[in-house]
């Protein structure tokens, strides 16, 4: 049985190719380095692929708010330099009025257009 298990050993190329090379101590040693890096480290691949993740979602946000504060900006501009923008703003949002005039506030039952 031994000597079947010897024969076999040495006529097998993919034992000796393990042995002489990915059971190499060199060969382990860097597996083992790149496992650490890649899973258990602080500053692994996922860790920083997340990090990553999280500045691509900031910078989307941040590109969104420079937008709105653009457009918020240059309708507070029309805003405040038309005398005629600033009465119809608060007409339509403060339902303000001059004098002698009358508002009328028309409210829409959602129910009865669900329905149709």
């Amino acid at each position: 049985m031994k000597e079947l298990i010897k024969d076999i050993k040495k006529k097998s190329p993919t034992i000796k190719f393990f042995k002489t090379y990915v059971f190499n101590k060199y060969v382990l040693t860097l597996t083992g380095f790149l496992v650490w890096m890649i899973f258990f480290d602080s500053t692994s691949f996922l860790v920083i692929n997340e990090l990553n993740g999280e500045i691509t979602r900031y910078e989307n946000q941040l590109n969104f708010y420079k937008t709105e504060y653009e457009k918020n900006d240059r309708f507070f501009r029309k805003l405040m330099n038309n005398k005629q923008e600033k009465e119809k703003y608060a007409r339509e949002n403060y339902f303000m009025k001059k004098p002698n005039e009358e508002i009328f506030i028309l409210v829409v039952d959602s129910s009865k257009i669900a329905k149709k």
